[in-house]
């Protein structure tokens, strides 16, 4: 039986659209509706938002080797929530979150971003502070 990815039911699409919607508006309350990993969901996009100025740190130290200043907004959350997750998710696999930030970032991204957020995220996984 071959999986079915539906986007609207993805937890790191949910994610993204959270997060963003909250950066978008920060007076909006963020609700979190009944989801299979409604709290994995709530846990990733509050956590990556309330550690947002210690991710970015992190993020900064990879700027040497890429060009981060134009990426969109939705680049950026992709990476954000993904090294929050590198940091703070120390159980999952970081080629699993690699991988499925990759395959999400296929509904916001067109093919060469999503090549850049690779290698992108391939050095954040190896930078971060909870290695494998």
């Amino acid at each position: 039986m071959k999986y079915k990815f539906s986007p609207a039911k993805n937890p790191r699409v949910l994610i993204i659209q959270k997060v963003y919607g909250q950066l978008i508006n920060k007076d909006q309350k963020i609700n979190f509706e009944k989801h299979r990993f409604k709290k994995f969901i709530k846990d990733v996009v509050n956590g990556s938002i309330e550690r947002q100025e210690i991710i970015n740190d992190e993020i900064k130290r990879i700027e040497s080797n890429f060009n981060l200043k134009n990426l969109d907004d939705i680049f950026r959350i992709i990476i954000l929530c993904a090294t929050f997750e590198f940091l703070y998710k120390p159980n999952l696999s970081k080629k699993i979150i690699i991988k499925e930030y990759l395959n999400v970032s296929n509904f916001f991204l067109n093919n060469s971003q999503t090549k850049y957020l690779n290698a992108i995220l391939d050095t954040l996984s190896k930078n971060s502070k909870n290695n494998e």
